[in-house]
């Protein structure tokens, strides 16, 4: 017996099968789409919860716009000149956001209010007192860093009345 006798037969190399390359490849392929269509829902639902988000503020914007506006302009019903308009308008404000002290950033912010009233007052054009709302919103967005109507949201509780 050789030496070369002793020596174990390698076995033949495995031929590869082509249908389990070709399963292989198949469930590669299905695996990266369920991957892709989890990030796709992942980042459609996050779009779509940042998008919803931004439509309820816009909406609430709107009817606090809507509201505040309805409010003085009946506020402003048998007013006599501009001046009590603005006056008018800024105790409305006050009332309205429970304003029942002074601070320099709450003058400021009824001073920069006054125009509106005055441009619904006066009623100049159809568009002035959108224009002047505009204006003091956009004012009021650049000095405070958020929306004038944010300050609608802060909840005010009932103050419980108590006899002694």
């Amino acid at each position: 017996m050789s030496p070369e006798t002793d020596l174990p037969i390698p076995p033949p190399e495995a031929v590869p099968d082509p249908a389990v390359e070709a399963r292989a490849a198949v469930l590669a392929r299905l695996d990266a789409a369920k991957v892709a269509a989890d990030v796709a829902e992942t980042s459609y639902r996050a779009e779509a919860a940042r998008r919803t988000e931004e439509l309820a503020r816009e909406r609430a914007h709107a009817w606090r716009r809507a509201d505040l506006m309805r409010s003085l302009a009946t506020a402003l019903d048998g007013i006599g000149d501009a001046e009590m308009a603005a006056a008018a308008g800024q105790a409305l404000l006050r009332a309205r956001l429970g304003w029942s002290d002074d601070s320099e950033a709450r003058a400021e912010v009824l001073a920069r209010f006054a125009p509106v009233a005055v441009a619904l007052f006066e009623m100049e054009s159809e568009a002035a007192p959108q224009t002047a709302l505009a204006a003091f919103e956009d004012w009021y967005a650049t000095t405070r860093q958020s929306a004038f109507w944010y300050l609608f949201e802060h909840y005010l509780p009932d103050t419980p009345l108590v006899d002694f």
